[in-house]
């Protein structure tokens, strides 16, 4: 298991337009990746749009990444560095 965390930059938090790069992402992995609120007491699926958007994310909050599987390790590292970020134009 890979795990990560990265701070929400984004001025808005986790609202649609980004929730959605972060899943189209995470779907490019096969990992199983779960993402939380750093404190959370449960983990979302990051290939959920709806779940991610749900966590309500707000800037300056600490995003906790965790992935298994044969491309974990790059899975949380394309994720960490797409919120680190702020979501650019051209990412998922």
């Amino acid at each position: 298991m890979f795990t990560g965390n990265v701070r929400l930059v984004h001025a808005v938090g986790m609202h649609a337009r980004p929730a959605v790069k972060l899943t189209k992402l995470a779907k490019k992995f096969q990992a199983q990746i779960s993402v939380r609120v750093e404190g959370a007491p449960e983990w979302i699926n990051a290939k959920g749009v709806a779940k991610i958007m749900a966590m309500r994310a707000a800037h300056g909050s600490t995003i906790e990444i965790k992935a298994s599987g044969s491309d974990a390790e790059a899975a949380v590292a394309a994720l960490v560095e797409l919120i680190a970020t702020d979501f650019p134009d051209g990412a998922p």
